[in-house]
């Protein structure tokens, strides 16, 4: 099955910030998605311009949270998250894995062939939708070597 249309910026950036948020509601936080049969939840709070933390962290980039900004990239691609996370098993060109960042585990969801990423961090009874974004190519060969390496561990 092919991803999802990108949702292109057109040029009025109040409209295509709600029709981000529309999707994302829709597709992201009430399509009730789930990963290894856990669901997915999205973070709340704290609410920036009255949408969700979590919203901003997949449409924008920036280390400091006051600070970020959009990345038109991760904007158009909103509607592939809740694909690559419903289709991870179905699809030969998903591949998951996780990983450690500090004492948090996360599940890195990457489409290759598009070089498109979700980050879902593992809580006890949910997961916890990160943030997805475009992987640059100086990452992708790290990536590589990070998901062998899952897969070879677990293995045994």
């Amino acid at each position: 099955m092919p991803l999802p249309d990108l949702l292109p910026f057109t040029g009025d950036w109040l409209s295509y910030e709600d029709d981000l948020y529309r999707t994302y509601l829709t597709r992201i936080v009430n399509a009730n998605l789930s990963f290894n049969g856990l669901p997915i939840k999205c973070q709340y709070r704290p609410p920036s311009k009255n949408k969700h933390f979590g919203f901003w962290h997949v449409i924008s980039e920036g280390d400091i949270e006051d600070d970020r900004l959009p990345d038109l990239r991760r904007c158009e691609r909103i509607g592939w998250i809740a694909y690559l996370i419903a289709d991870v098993g179905t699809d030969t060109e998903i591949s998951w894995w996780e990983n450690k960042r500090g004492s948090n585990t996360h599940v890195v969801i990457w489409h290759e062939r598009e070089n498109f990423a979700v980050i879902l961090a593992r809580r006890s009874n949910f997961y916890l939708l990160k943030s997805a974004y475009c992987v640059e190519s100086h990452r992708r060969k790290a990536f590589i070597r990070e998901r062998e390496k899952f897969w070879r561990d677990r293995k045994g």
